[in-house]
């Protein structure tokens, strides 16, 4: 199969003035997430929504526009484990990031030949006007400048091209065999408020507040919010381990005290496996992490 590749947009005219529907202040998008070491770990642990999840995007997108399509993009990819869910769907994806080294681990393990990935910010895509038929963001959009993303995701959708904005919450949930779940969880719990001193100011107590208010205000009749879907997956708990260290508010921690941070997760994880009865780091558990996503479709222009 012949693959396109995303077109670099020329100076001109654009049929739709995007600040108009989304006013934006001029500030700088968060940076986070960008040294070589999180990147690897930011790929060896970090999680995508699952096939299920993601085909509820593919059926949103769907029912506005028919296939086949041409042009995914996915903003703010990290090390990609999202991005490639996207590529058998799509003849062409890209994915964007402003980290070197994320993107570098996102190459490492680029095996689709449709899929390519650009440095650039969120605000600022390398596309062409009306070129892409799915914008995605996975547990990114909290850290742009949201509304002058808005307007450039408006500006590269097609017309009834859609964009997803997906993210999970921290109050993700651990099982084992007939562990008691609420004893496992409440440690689960002390992990997490362990870490909230140590959380970006930007996000607040939750970032959900920040997609539920674009849902809200987002001037597209075709929309759709979901506020809990569970996603449930086995893991060895050491892995669950690395999915918490992996988050902004554990690196805060470790560039602190790298040893309060360390001390805290092999206590953490102690506990756990002393609960779970185990001896072992690599003993799989089943965590159930709670998503919500934002789904809309560009208008036909007229």
């Amino acid at each position: 199969m012949r693959v396109r590749q995303p077109t670099i947009p020329s100076p001109g005219f654009r049929r739709t003035d995007p600040s108009r529907l989304f006013p934006a202040v001029k500030k700088m998008a968060h940076r986070l997430f960008e040294g070589k070491e999180h990147a690897a770990s930011y790929w060896k642990y970090r999680i995508s929504p699952s096939d299920q999840l993601m085909q509820q995007v593919f059926d949103f997108l769907e029912k506005q526009s028919a296939p086949p399509y041409e042009l995914a993009v996915d903003v703010g990819c990290g090390s990609g484990q999202g991005t490639l869910r996207l590529a058998k769907h799509f003849a062409s994806v890209l994915g964007t990031d402003v980290s070197p080294a994320q993107l570098e681990m996102a190459l490492q393990h680029a095996t689709q030949p449709n899929i390519t990935y650009k440095q650039c910010v969120a605000e600022e895509l390398p596309l062409a006007d009306s070129s892409v038929d799915l914008l995605t963001a996975m547990s990114a959009f909290h850290w742009f400048d949201r509304p002058r993303f808005l307007q450039e995701a408006h500006r590269v959708l097609k017309p009834r091209g859609c964009l997803a904005l997906l993210n999970y919450t921290i109050d993700m949930e651990l099982s084992y065999q007939d562990c008691c779940s609420d004893t496992l969880n409440q440690i689960c719990k002390e992990f997490y408020t362990a870490l909230q001193p140590y959380r970006s100011s930007h996000l607040g107590q939750t970032s959900i507040n920040f997609y539920r208010e674009t849902f809200h205000s987002l001037p597209y009749p075709d929309k759709e919010w979901q506020e809990c879907v569970w996603d449930r997956r086995t893991m060895p708990l050491s892995s669950y381990i690395g999915f918490v260290q992996s988050f902004s508010s554990y690196q805060a921690l470790l560039r602190e005290d790298p040893q309060k941070a360390a001390a805290l997760s092999k206590d953490i994880c102690q506990r756990l496996m002393s609960v779970m009865q185990v001896s072992s780091a690599d003993t799989e558990v089943v965590v159930a992490v709670k998503y919500f996503y934002l789904l809309a479709c560009k208008p036909q222009e007229t």
